[in-house]
């Protein structure tokens, strides 16, 4: 009986782990077929966990109506490949996974200077709601964070959501937690020859690019 009841039990938690994934993906895409403009990105990456040869997928989908100018730059990012190569450079347990400089050097100061007018925050910053990160009034460029839990404290601080997970979350949850460790200074001057060099276990997107479905 009590083997009976830890099964029962085991159960329960994952159709519950299942129901929570499938929240947030039914909360982000209840108005994609109303919602003009809204798209699939879809990223594939490597490392997770730190270790090679892990790879998957999560696909997130982006909404102009929650942020027009976060979802405009995400497309120019996305058409430009910029994401390629790279890291997840600052990542916390149950907080968030943060990335978005370029591993070129050369590409990073050049969007380090195309900063976003801030918008109003529409979205609250749920699991899976992704923000471009900020550091100040209208400081938003390249930059941008997943959320691993609900932190509505950023909402007040100017974290504006564009986009949510809605395939993959189980993936995301796997980016190697590297904490604050990376330098981010350095990031920007040296690139991904200091990350590779000195943090060889962050994960890295390989490739991102624009579906039309979430297969």
């Amino acid at each position: 009986r009590l083997q009976s009841t830890e099964y029962s039990y085991m159960a329960l938690l994952a159709l519950l782990a299942v129901l929570m994934v499938c929240g947030i993906a039914a909360c982000c895409r209840k108005s994609r077929s109303a919602a003009d403009g809204t798209f699939l990105v879809k990223f594939e990456v490597d490392k997770l966990d730190g270790k090679d040869g892990q790879a998957g997928s999560f696909i997130m989908e982006v909404h102009p109506e929650w942020a027009p100018l976060g979802a405009a730059r995400m497309k120019e990012l996305v058409d430009q490949s910029f994401f390629s190569e790279i890291r997840f450079f600052r990542v916390i347990d149950n907080f968030m996974a943060q990335f978005g400089i370029s591993g070129d050097p050369a590409v990073a100061v050049k969007w380090s200077n195309m900063k976003l007018i801030d918008e109003p925050v529409k979205e609250s910053n749920k699991k899976g709601y992704v923000s471009f990160a900020t550091s100040g009034e209208n400081s938003r460029t390249t930059q941008m964070l997943i959320n691993f839990a609900d932190n509505a404290n950023l909402d007040g601080m100017g974290f504006c959501p564009f986009a949510c997970v809605v395939k993959g979350m189980e993936v995301v949850d796997r980016i190697y937690k590297i904490g604050e460790r990376p330098d981010q200074v350095q990031i920007q001057m040296e690139g991904n020859s200091y990350l590779s060099k000195e943090f060889p276990e962050l994960t890295f997107i390989t490739s991102a690019k624009i579906v039309n479905d979430l297969k």
